[in-house]
Parts: C-alpha cells; sequence; structure tokens
C-alpha cells in the first residue's frame, strides 16, 4: 500500500497529544493527506515516563492517520524535546588541501566542529552547520569550489539524553515502525511555520507545548541557539483547575473555550460555567477572573523564554520579531500579551506552504507534526535510518519462522 519515497510522516510525541501526519510528495510541493492524534499518558515534560501507554497512545494516532490516508504506515520522523536537551555553538579548522575547498573538506571542519566533550549518558542530536570562513572571509553558506588554504566551519550543536532518546526510537519501534531520524521539536516547528525572510532578518520562535516551551533563534538564514524549558500549558490547565476547583479535563476545556492571556481583552460582565466536583452543580463564575488565572502564568512562561534569548546574545538581531506556535499558542490575547514582554512584534505561527487537508492543518497545534513532514522531504537522500536492533531481530526471526510454516 506505502508508495516509497511519496509518502512522509511525521510523529509528534508530545506531553499532551500524539500526532502523526501524513504528507504526499507532489511536483508542486507537499500535501497532507492524513492525520491521526491521541491524547499522549506516557510523556511528562517531554520525556518518556511510562512505555506502555505511550506504545498505546503512537499505536491509535497511527491507525487513525493510516485510516485517513489510506496508506500503511511503516517509517516515521519523530521529534524530541525535554529539559535534557541542550544546545551549544562550535567550530572547526581544517587546512584545505588541494588550494580549493572540496566537499571532503567540509565534512572534517564538520567532524573538527563535533570534536566537543559529551558526557557518558549524552549523545549528539544535530550537528547544524551556520556559516564558513575560507581564509579571512566569513559568513560564507556555501564554500565548495573557492580558493583558500584553511576552511573553519561555525555549527550549533545539539545533544540530549542517551536514554530519552533511547525510550523514544523504542517506544516507536514497538509499534513496528522504524524511525526514519529525530528532530529537535522547535527544528521542526521552524520549518513549518517561519519564512526564509524571517530566519534571514532574525526571529525567535517559541513552541509552546504542554509539558516544555522549545526556543529556537535563526538570524542570517541560520540556527543560532536553541533551549527548552521544562513549562508549558499543562500548568496553565492546572492552575485553572486549583482556582477554579473544577476537574483538570473541564479546566482544559475551559482554557480552551473561554481562555485568554490578556485580561484587557476580556469584556468586564463576560460570565462562564464551571463544573464544580463532588457532585456539586455547576456555577457562574466572571470570565475575568479566568484570565487573572491564565496570565500571570503565561507571563511566567514568555518571561523565561525573554530572559532566556537575552542569554544567549541574540536579542538585538531579531528584526522579523517573535513567532509563538504550539498548542497553548492558540489562546486569545497572547500575541498581544508576548509584544507586551518581548517588546517587539509577535505573531502566531501556524504550518504554511502545504496543501492537502490545510483547513485541519492550519493551527499552531499541528506546526511540529507537519515540520517533522517538511524536513523528511528536504532530508530523504541518504538517510539512515535508525532502528531498535533487538527488534529488527524479531521481526527476522518472525518472518523466517512464517517462511518455515508455510514450505514445511
Amino acid at each position: 500500500m506505502s508508495k516509497k519515497g511519496n509518502i512522509i510522516v511525521g510523529l509528534d510525541i508530545g506531553t499532551t497529544k500524539i500526532c502523526a501526519i501524513v504528507g504526499e510528495v507532489t511536483e508542486t510541493g507537499i500535501d497532507i493527506i492524513g492525520i491521526g492524534t491521541h491524547p499522549s499518558k506516557g510523556l511528562r515534560k517531554g520525556v518518556v515516563v511510562n512505555i506502555d501507554s505511550t506504545v498505546d497512545s503512537i499505536k491509535r494516532a497511527i491507525e487513525e492517520a493510516e485510516l485517513m490516508s489510506g496508506y500503511e504506515i511503516k517509517a516515521v520522523y519523530t521529534g524530541i524535546a525535554g529539559a535534557h536537551i541542550k544546545g551549544m555553538n562550535s567550530h572547526g579548522i581544517v587546512a584545505v588541501k588541494s588550494g580549493e575547498v572540496e566537499a571532503i573538506d567540509v565534512k572534517r571542519a564538520i567532524e573538527a566542529a563535533k570534536a566537543i566533550v559529551v558526557p557518558l549518558d549524552r549523545e549528539v542530536v544535530h550537528v547544524l552547520p551556520q556559516y564558513y570562513v575560507v581564509d579571512d572571509q566569513d559568513g560564507i553558506k556555501e564554500p565548495i569550489g573557492m580558493s583558500g588554504v584553511r576552511l573553519e566551519a561555525k555549527v550549533h550543536i545539539v545533544i540530549g539524553a542517551v536514554t530519552s532518546i533511547q525510550n523514544i526510537i523504542k517506544s516507536v519501534n514497538r509499534v513496528g515502525l522504524d524511525v526514519n531520524d529525530i528532530v529537535l521539536e522547535p527544528l521542526a516547528s521552524s520549518k513549518a511555520v517561519l519564512s526564509p525572510d524571517e530566519t534571514e532578518l532574525g526571529v525567535g520562535l517559541i513552541d509552546i507545548g504542554g509539558g516544555t516551551t522549545d526556543i529556537a533563534v535563526f538570524a542570517e538564514g541560520c540556527i543560532k541557539h536553541t533551549a527548552v524549558l521544562p513549562l508549558g500549558g499543562n500548568y496553565v490547565t492546572n492552575d485553572i483547575a486549583v482556582g477554579l476547583r473544577t476537574p483538570a479535563i473541564e479546566a482544559e476545556k475551559i482554557k480552551i473555550k473561554y481562555g485568554c492571556a490578556y485580561t484587557p481583552m476580556i469584556p468586564q460582565d463576560e460570565t462562564i460555567e464551571v463544573s464544580s466536583v463532588g457532585g456539586r452543580g455547576p456555577r457562574k463564575v466572571s470570565r475575568q477572573v479566568l484570565g487573572e488565572i491564565i496570565e500571570p502564568r503565561l507571563e511566567e512562561i514568555l518571561s523565561l523564554a525573554n530572559r532566556e534569548i537575552v542569554r544567549s546574545g541574540y536579542e538585538d538581531l531579531l528584526a522579523a520579531g517573535i513567532v509563538l506556535t504550539g498548542g497553548t499558542s492558540i489562546l486569545e490575547g497572547i500575541t498581544e500579551l508576548g509584544e507586551q514582554i518581548f517588546n517587539m512584534p509577535v505573531r502566531r505561527g501556524s504550518p504554511s506552504d502545504v496543501g492537502g487537508i490545510t483547513d485541519i492543518v492550519n493551527s499552531p497545534i499541528y506546526a511540529t507534526g507537519v515540520g517533522l513532514v517538511v524536513h523528511g522531504n528536504n532530508n530523504q537522500s541518504g538517510l539512515v535510518v535508525r532502528r531498535n536492533e533487538r527488534s529488527l531481530v524479531k521481526k527476522i526471526a518472525k518472518r523466517m519462522k512464517r517462511w518455515f510454516d508455510d514450505f514445511f
């Protein structure tokens, strides 16, 4: 059923939801032809804490995406986040042997930049080239073919906890799928919601999910800084549940339907109905009260993100401002609150430049999933499939047993 090479699947394994996005590569771009979502029950702050629950959620999301798209899914591109993720800038210098920069020289320079001390419990997730320096000429994007005797590569390196990465791969493998690549979630989201002009001018992407807030800073067409904060929309839901004395499920519904991040936008006389606990009847509450619960928590999350951007040293490069995405960014008033905190233009980022069922995917909720599909399309050639070796052996053994049963 699967057309190899034509179908790309992005699997966003989040704290609140698992989302599978099926994209079909066409002559004009990518058409989204299937979506599957299921509540996530096995993750906390972006990290797998219960493999069985995670596997079950992934399985249900994949089944829904298969049903909608009509394709059998065999491999996915999956995202990774969590407080264990760290980003750093590095550089490597090599001598150009032939007097003209060749592909092998670029590869050697990147390998030299990768030669950093990585703790035993960490591994490199990404090595992202920023620009190159040939002799004294810097800011070069494509150095191959240039004359010179010295090549320097400036790169951004992302490292993560080995066990967290392995648990993500193991969860996907146990559903019977291969992992084509693991991608840092804000990097994936950026491919879906940012324009080339924004990354060239300088932009800060803030992806506010359920359990984490992911930050990526772009300038001069390349990534400059990444960070993950262990705070997200679940904290807002919890605050609503405690403040309004209502069950967490009802608090989430209230947040989505009536939530506003900026209290001056809420009419003074507007009220909402809130379910009570312990069999008590529902009651009327001013929407202003709800806003006064939501605004301080989101102000805290955005202020911490702003502090991280300032700490990176790139805040003066963000001429295109800030782009907010992720499920929590759909809250009314969040861009107005963001403009006050960041003191620069803020917009809400939704997936663009994709076809198909755009009326559904055109939401910040699907930014990471669509971005994973775009990443997969850009990186199809020469990609090494990451597999859980044990699950591969099991698959081969099962196939051989079936073959013997058929013939003997």
